[in-house]
């Protein structure tokens, strides 16, 4: 009986197993229903919104401004570095609305002041209508302005309270917040501006750092400003930048923008800080931001942005400014006896590599006296330069077989020609000096007489008293291309925007007699950094080099001085004069008799006792203001004689007609003293 009751039990536990696995399977089975149903569901229903919202997951990029690479002179001395100074700025969020903005503009000048002496009429608008409530009533009074164009409705909305005076009345620290709100919605998004950048006090730095989190995109962060160890008397030639102010130059806006900058950002805006902003301005620090819905979810630094690189030039600072100092000096100096005197121009060139030593120069307003720093006049002021060019022409005439070295002599005499006045050497003008001169003692005297029949020869036409001139208009284009591979008339191709090309005089056959003029240097005008070059090519037998105010771009070492090499210019040849040595000895011996010839109609002996000895050719070129004859007062010279160093060229316009001054050649004495003692040492050179 024990053992039927006990078999029983045991049928009836495993009838009850299946019932229980049964259930469980029926529990899943119902699981994975509710499960597929809702997959479904979501996928049918909802799956364009899932599929939006992960098109939405986006990656943007921030970037921010480093410190702007800094100048040195040659001698590495820093001639323009940086001051760093506290800024609040703003990083405009993906989607913001006016009235967020405006909210953040009135809780920011709670605590900072804003400088609102540049704030306009449009700003105080904008910020007017940032409230919804302004913004419907003044639409309100727009007939028809749901028809009108966003462009069209703004400026009608920004007219409208103009002309009402709605934002009149608006409080100092609403006019600050106007200021805000307009760099605020000018900003792009996710793109960065400057709400104040300098002079931000210890306590509003406090208390903006303690509302961070209740102003969305403000920061607290680093302006960078130029400033001038050394004193700013290479600020003409070096050039500025903008301010944040002033932001991006207007002409440059979109190129600018389509590069990365923001529009406050400083950008060199003339000369060196210009021709070089890609250097100089570094790369901007990137944060990498990823968003989705329009909303910022993880901001990941990615590169930390790198120090603009350092120029350095050729510019030795101390001479510059001693150079400087001579242009203004002699200009003070005779400008009690010359009324038209606009100013004076020098330039220091190194004739084997290009190198500008020193750019100098002042001008002189005709009606106060006033004299004022403007270096760049070397290459953007044009003058008739006289003689100075006659090296140019009688190489032109070697070069086109009229004379040869040893086979040069032509009569200084009085040139009359039929129907025009007669023109003359300034030793020789009735004819009673009447001489015979080889080319170079031609050089010596400065023989405008020789010039003329260099010319005319050239033309086809040889010189006899009262003859018809007769020459092609072609003449002038042969005299000017000799010319031009000095470098007269022609940009120099100096690293510094703004160079003038220099003006020519009319070509036609009734200006025909002008070539004549243009042959002995005055017709045509050139820049002072021309009559460089010119000399320069002289000096080192043929080569013309383009002028370079650039020496390296230098990285930054860990202590913030000049690091590794980067690039270093190297001479460049733009063109070559093909002389042979004995028709460049002819050039050179004639301008080396200018100063230390024998003859008493040599030019230049005000300079023979500059030593190591000096090789020059003096100008004098008959100009006018208004009917009042002037002189223009020019120099090129080099030293030494057999190892040219370097060249000083050098210009006085403007000078009282019939003038005895020698300040130019006064100037170019001082200049070579002051080279030998701040530049390079005269030691061992004769």
């Amino acid at each position: 009986m024990k053992y039927l009751r006990k078999r029983n039990n045991s049928k009836r536990v495993k009838s009850q197993i299946p019932l229980r696995l049964n259930f469980l399977f029926i529990l899943v089975f119902l699981l994975f229903a509710t499960l597929l149903g809702q997959l479904a569901y979501l996928q049918i229903v909802h799956g364009t919104k899932f599929e939006s919202e992960v098109s939405s997951t986006d990656t943007k990029t921030e970037t921010k401004n480093v410190q702007r690479g800094m100048i040195y002179d040659s001698t590495g001395k820093i001639l323009v570095a940086n001051n760093a100074s506290r800024a609040i700025t703003y990083t405009k969020p993906l989607t913001v609305t006016p009235m967020q903005m405006y909210k953040v503009a009135n809780d920011l000048v709670k605590y900072v002041s804003i400088d609102t002496s540049n704030i306009t009429p449009a700003n105080k608008a904008d910020y007017y209508l940032a409230t919804t409530a302004n913004l419907e009533r003044v639409q309100k009074k727009i007939p028809n302005y749901e028809k009108l164009g966003t462009n069209e409705l703004y400026r009608r909305e920004v007219e409208y309270v103009r002309q009402k005076g709605l934002a009149k009345s608006l409080t100092d620290k609403q006019k600050e917040a106007a200021v805000v709100y307009s760099k605020m919605s000018g900003a792009y998004a996710l793109s960065s501006v400057f709400l104040k950048y300098a002079d931000v006090s210890d306590d509003e730095m406090a208390k903006v750092g303690e509302n961070l989190s209740t102003m969305p995109g403000i920061k607290i962060g680093t302006s960078w400003t130029r400033n001038y160890p050394n004193g700013e008397s290479v600020k003409s030639v070096i050039g500025t930048v903008t301010s944040r102010h002033e932001g991006l130059p207007s002409d440059q806006i979109n190129s600018l923008l389509a590069e990365g900058y923001s529009r406050d950002d400083s950008v060199g805006s003339s000369y060196i800080e210009s021709q070089y902003e890609n250097v100089l301005k570094g790369t901007k620090s990137i944060t990498t931001l990823e968003t989705q819905n329009n909303k910022i979810t993880r901001e990941v630094k990615s590169y930390g942005g790198k120090k603009g690189d350092n120029v350095v030039l050729t510019i030795n600072s101390e001479f510059q400014k001693k150079v400087q100092d001579i242009m203004k000096n002699s200009v003070q100096s005779v400008a009690g006896s010359n009324p038209y005197l606009p100013g004076a121009y020098a330039v220091v060139m190194n004739p084997n590599t290009g190198a500008i030593y020193a750019l100098a120069g002042v001008n002189r307003d005709l009606e106060s006296g006033k004299i004022t720093e403007n270096a760049l006049g070397a290459i953007n002021q044009t003058y008739v330069m006289g003689s100075v060019v006659k090296g140019a022409t009688v190489m032109g005439g070697m070069l086109s077989n009229v004379i040869s070295p040893d086979n040069s002599t032509l009569t200084d005499q009085p040139i009359s020609l039929q129907s025009t006045p007669t023109k003359s050497s300034w030793f020789n003008k009735s004819g009673g000096q009447d001489m015979p001169l080889t080319a170079s003692d031609a050089l010596m005297v400065s023989s405008n007489s020789y010039m003329m029949q260099l010319a005319m020869l050239e033309g086809g036409f040889k010189y006899h008293e009262n003859a018809a001139l007769s020459l092609p208009t072609s003449i002038f284009s042969k005299l000017r291309g000799y010319f031009n591979q000095f470098g007269l008339g022609v940009k120099t191709g100096i690293d510094i925007p703004g160079e003038a090309t220099g003006f020519e005089g009319p070509s036609t056959q009734s200006s025909i007699g002008k070539a004549l003029d243009l042959s002995f240097g005055n017709y045509d005008s050139y820049t002072t950094i021309q009559l460089a070059q010119y000399m320069s090519t002289v000096a080192n037998g043929g080569y013309r080099l383009q002028p370079h105010i650039l020496e390296s771009i230098r990285g930054t070492n860990k202590n913030g001085g000049l690091g590794a090499t980067e690039y270093e210019f190297s001479p460049n040849i733009l063109n070559v004069v093909s002389a042979s040595d004995s028709q460049w000895n002819v050039i050179k011996s004639g301008f080396w008799k200018v100063v230390h010839g024998t003859s008493t109609y040599r030019t230049g002996g005000t300079l023979a006792n500059v030593k190591p000895a000096v090789v020059a050719k003096t100008g004098t070129a008959q100009t006018f203001h208004g009917t009042t004859e002037t002189e223009t007062l020019s120099g090129v010279s080099y030293a030494p004689e057999k190892n040219p160093q370097v060249v000083v060229a050098i210009a006085f316009p403007g000078m009282d007609g019939g003038t005895t001054s020698h300040i130019n050649s006064e100037a170019i004495i001082q200049i070579y003293k002051a080279y030998w003692k701040y530049v390079q040492s005269s030691d061992g050179l004769q």
